[in-house]
């Protein structure tokens, strides 16, 4: 067993599987620092021919509460969203078998991060939602993907309304495989990653190859369409300003619609 220190990572790897552990305590904020080391630790674990899986967790509190609002700013925000980008393209990309264990708080680019992993587990009353609309925003990863995962209609109320709902619903709504209590989450994980295990990790790779053949065409240009609509028309924009920083002044926002 082999264990790497970061400052916004814990890196536990054990013969196949590598654990990816959230650590920006309280609620494990993406910041862009954390963003960098996520595709370091990725480029890393890519080379590796040992490691065949990749599981994503956090806290009890908090798989993660999203992107830092503070790198929303305009000075930072093509820093962040190209780092954030990254780190979100190496997961898709990967040829290992990417698993989200999501308990507490799983919201914004927390909760895109989780989607895009191959199988999801959540505790039953983790809090997931997309609420960048609430600051006048949204959120590009989900806008591109969420459809595939739980229809168009739902992905449209779940992004244009904002609201959370529960690890349950995720479930019940197919943003993940299965949900548990939370103190059965790590067996229900266990389970999946024994399964795995006796399996050929070669026929493993070429399957998850196979699988994502068509959806990784549409993905991959949907997010640069995404990602320039964000940048070239959202982030100038009155109304965007001011949904962030209401957010940091911790006050109503005032829209002026501009």
């Amino acid at each position: 067993m082999a264990t790497s220190p970061t400052t916004r990572l814990k890196v536990e790897i054990k013969g196949p599987v590598a654990r990816i552990t959230l650590s920006n305590p309280p609620l494990n904020i993406i910041d862009v620092p954390m963003m960098l080391e996520l595709e370091q630790q990725l480029s890393q674990i890519e080379t590796s021919t040992e490691i065949s899986t990749v599981v994503f967790q956090g806290s009890a509190r908090a798989f993660s509460a999203g992107v830092d609002i503070k790198a929303h700013v305009p000075e930072q925000i093509h820093e962040m969203l190209g780092s954030f980008h990254a780190v979100i393209r190496a997961i898709v990309a990967s040829r290992t078998i990417t698993i989200a264990s999501v308990r507490g708080i799983c919201l914004g680019g927390g909760a895109e991060l989780a989607a895009v992993c191959d199988m999801v587990y959540t505790a039953r009353n983790a809090r997931w939602g997309f609420p960048e609309i609430k600051l006048a925003s949204f959120p590009p990863v989900a806008s591109v993907g969420l459809a595939a995962l739980v229809g168009q209609k739902r992905a449209a109320e779940l992004v244009l309304t904002g609201r959370t709902f529960s690890g349950h619903k995720a479930a019940a709504m197919g943003l993940a495989n299965r949900c548990a209590p939370a103190d059965k989450l790590e067996s229900t994980v266990a389970r999946t990653l024994a399964e795995l295990q006796r399996l050929s990790p070669l026929a493993l790779v070429l399957a998850k190859k196979a699988l994502y053949a068509w959806d990784s065409i549409h993905f991959d240009k949907g997010l640069a369409r995404a990602e320039r609509i964000y940048l070239e028309e959202l982030i100038s924009t009155a109304d965007a300003r001011e949904g962030i920083m209401a957010f940091l002044e911790k006050r109503v926002p005032k829209w002026t619609g501009k």
